[in-house]
C-alpha cells in the first residue's frame, strides 16, 4: 500500500537514500534547510521549527513522517542546537497531530542511554535513558525520547517507531567518532576497554524502510552483532595506543581544547570512558531484522573504503 511520506533532513546521506528507495512506490515530501533542488520528492527548503509544517502535511495528506533532522556536530551556539533538536522535534510532533499523521519514525541514538560507570555490560531497550547533561548530543536525545514518551500517552493515534543506532559507519562516514580513528595514535583510558558497537549505514537504511512500509512500532537498538574494544580497534588501524589515567586525560583535554587542538573537552571524558554497548536482541527477535554485518565486519568495511586516510606501515 502506497504511503504519503514526509522526510525531515531529506538532503542528508540517509535522507537522500530513503528518497531514492521510496520514491518509486510512495508519494514523498522532503524537508531540509539546504538550498538545493531534490528529485524524487516534493521538496521544501524549511527548518523543522517552522510553523508551516502542519499546513504542508495537510496539503499533501501526509500519512507517515520520518524525522531524521538533527544536530550531529554541536556548534558554538548551544541554545540554537537545543532549539533545533528538542523544540524542532516538538514542532514536528505537533504538526503530525494537527495533520492526523498515522505514523512517525524517529532516529534517536544509543547516546540517549548516557555514558555512565554503572551502565550494564549490554544495554537493552528496558534500561533507563540517562543521557548526560554535559554532552549535548546525548542530553538532547534523552529529552527527545521523553517528549516522544509523553506523546505516546497523550496522542496514541500517532504510532511511533524509535530507532537508537550505535556508531553508524559506511563508505563515506565522517563524524566525531571517525575523527578519533583518524588520529595518528589512539587514546585509551587506563582501566576502561571503551567498547564500540557499530551498525552499517546500509542496515540503518533497510531498517527504516522496513519500519515505514510495515508500520512497525516500538523502540529498538540498532547495532551489529558483538563489539570492539579500543585496543582491538587500534590494532585493526595499525596504530599505537596511548593509555592514560582518567585524571591525566581530563587535564589534557582541558588544555587541548583551550588551545583549539581538539573538539573534545574535559566534560566529555565519560564519552570516551563509558561507551553504551547496545544489545540487538529485540531488533533481531521482535523487529525481525538481522544486521547484515557484525560490528567487526562494519569496521572492516569502513577501513577498506577509507584506507587512504590511515597511514598503514
Amino acid at each position: 500500500m502506497a504511503h504519503k511520506i514526509m522526510i525531515t533532513g531529506s538532503q542528508g546521506y540517509i535522507g537522500k537514500r530513503l528518497v531514492e528507495s521510496l520514491s518509486t512506490q510512495h508519494k514523498l515530501v522532503g524537508i531540509d534547510i539546504v538550498d538545493l533542488p531534490q528529485t524524487g520528492c516534493h521538496y521544501y527548503q524549511l527548518d523543522v521549527r517552522d510553523t508551516r509544517l502542519a499546513e504542508i502535511m495537510l496539503e499533501h495528506n501526509i500519512t507517515h513522517v520520518v524525522h531524521l533532522a538533527s544536530i550531529l556536530q554541536p556548534s558554538k551556539d548551544a541554545v540554537r542546537d537545543f532549539d533545533i533538536d528538542v523544540n524542532g522535534t516538538r514542532n514536528v510532533l505537533e504538526a503530525c497531530v494537527k495533520a492526523n499523521v498515522q505514523h512517525i519514525t524517529v532516529t534517536s541514538s544509543g547516546a540517549a542511554y548516557g555514558y555512565h560507570a554503572d551502565n550494564p555490560s549490554w544495554l537493552t531497550e528496558q534500561h533507563p535513558l540517562r543521557g548526560n547533561v554535559e554532552f549535548a548530543y546525548s542530553h538532547h536525545k534523552r529529552l527527545i525520547e521523553e517528549l516522544l514518551k509523553n506523546y505516546r500517552y497523550t496522542h496514541p493515534q500517532l504510532k511511533q517507531l524509535v530507532l537508537r543506532p550505535g556508531t553508524v559507519l559506511g563508505k563515506t562516514t565522517n563524524n566525531q567518532i571517525t575523527d578519533l580513528f583518524n588520529k595518528p595514535r589512539i587514546i585509551a583510558i587506563k582501566g576502561s576497554d571503551s567498547p564500540f558497537v557499530f551498525i552499517w549505514d546500509e542496515d540503518v537504511l533497510a531498517i527504516i524502510l522496513q519500519g515505514v512500509t510495515e508500520n512497525r512500532e516500538g523502540s529498538f537498538n540498532l547495532a551489529g552483532d558483538g563489539a570492539m574494544g579500543i585496543k582491538e580497534i587500534a590494532k585493526a588501524l595499525n596504530k599505537p595506543v596511548i593509555e592514560l589515567p582518567a585524571w591525566l586525560l581530563k587535564l589534557s583535554l582541558r588544555v587541548a581544547k583551550l588551545f583549539g587542538m581538539t573538539q573534545y573537552g574535559p566534560e566529555q571524558l565519560n564519552f570516551l570512558r563509558y561507551r553504551p554497548v547496545l544489545c540487538n536482541q529485540a531488533l533481531k527477535q521482535q523487529f525481525a531484522y538481522q544486521p547484515q554485518k557484525s560490528s567487526k565486519e562494519v569496521f572492516a568495511f569502513y577501513l577498506t573504503n577509507n584506507i587512504k586516510r590511515h597511514p598503514y606501515d
